[in-house]
Parts: structure tokens; C-alpha cells; sequence
């Protein structure tokens, strides 16, 4: 029989309502004890909630307790996430995990590349546009990796940036700054 080996990944689900998260864990025991996750929520603080062993797990608004149930889903915010998951014995058998939840700046960000019009004549305003997104795509991947290496303030301090660089990006339009990051 393998070894007790606990894992789980945060899988993506494109959307700002959901969070994915599975387990990847390899048990000593056919059926863990007592598995719980708990989850740091930005702002919000943490929730323990039951777990399926060896399944796709998907929390909501209402699931993380940010909304009552019957209310409408909100979208979960973007930030560090602290997950840990645990089986009984909890004090000994856990795996945590932070991650940076970025969903609400990528879609943001999505709608900005889509209406970058690629075919524009105007070269040199397209050129900066794409020099401004892929500057603002590396900080928020930075913000990733930040936040999967434990680097939680240098993960925030990236994702603000991003978020201000996006902000920026979408006052302007389709003029160009003249400025590269």
C-alpha cells in the first residue's frame, strides 16, 4: 500500500465564481479520516469546510461564507489564499498551500487584449499597447509566483501594480503614452 503522501492543486475554472481545487494525494488507508479544508479568504478570513478525498472540490460565495445561501453568487476575490487541508489526525496530516487567486484582473485584462485591434495602421500606438499588456501580464504572473513561493507581500505588491498598470491602460484608450514600463 502507497504511503500517506497529502497533496492538493488549485485547478483553474475561468471563472470569477468559483474556486477549483482537487485532491492530489496518494492515502495509506482506503477512506482518510475526518477531511476538512480550510481556506484563508482575502478580507474575509478562514472557513473550514468538509472535503472530498480523491475528487474536484468547488467552493462558492456561499460555500466560503461571503453570502448567505439563496443569495445571489458574488465573485470571489483576487489575492492570497491560504489552503489547508488536513485528515485526522489534523495536527500531523495536513498540506498548505497559498495561492494567488487572480481571476477578476484576468478577466479585466482579457477585455483590454480584446480590444486591442491588432490590424490597426497606426504601428507605433499598437506596438506601446503591446508593450504596456505584456508588461502588466509579467506582473501578474510575478504575482503567481510570488504568492506559490510563499512571498505574500511581494505577491500583493505585484498584483497592485498589475492593477494599476491595467487601470491606466484602460483610461488611456487607444492613445499612446510613450512610456514603457
Amino acid at each position: 500500500m502507497p504511503a500517506l503522501n497529502l497533496d492538493i492543486l488549485v485547478v483553474p475554472t475561468y471563472n470569477t465564481l468559483t474556486l477549483g481545487v482537487v485532491d492530489a494525494s496518494t492515502y495509506d488507508v482506503p477512506s482518510p479520516s475526518a477531511p476538512t479544508i480550510e481556506i484563508s479568504v482575502p478580507g474575509f478570513g478562514k472557513v473550514t469546510l468538509p472535503f472530498v478525498p480523491n475528487d474536484f472540490n468547488i467552493f462558492n460565495s456561499t460555500s466560503l461564507g461571503l453570502t448567505e445561501l439563496g443569495d445571489p453568487l458574488t465573485p470571489l476575490p483576487d489575492g492570497v489564499y491560504t489552503l489547508r487541508y488536513s485528515i485526522s489526525p489534523a495536527y500531523i496530516n495536513f498540506v498548505e498551500k497559498n495561492i494567488m487567486r487572480t481571476e477578476m484582473i484576468q478577466e479585466k485584462f482579457d477585455e483590454a487584449f480584446m480590444q486591442l485591434d491588432m490590424m490597426q495602421c497606426d504601428l507605433a500606438i499598437k506596438q506601446q499597447q503591446k508593450v504596456d499588456l505584456n508588461s502588466i501580464y509579467f506582473f501578474i504572473q510575478g504575482a503567481i509566483a510570488a504568492a506559490n513561493n510563499c512571498a505574500v507581500d511581494t505577491a500583493n505588491k505585484l498584483y497592485n501594480q498589475a492593477t494599476k498598470m491595467l487601470n491606466n491602460f484602460n483610461k488611456r484608450g487607444c492613445q499612446c503614452s510613450g512610456n514603457n514600463y
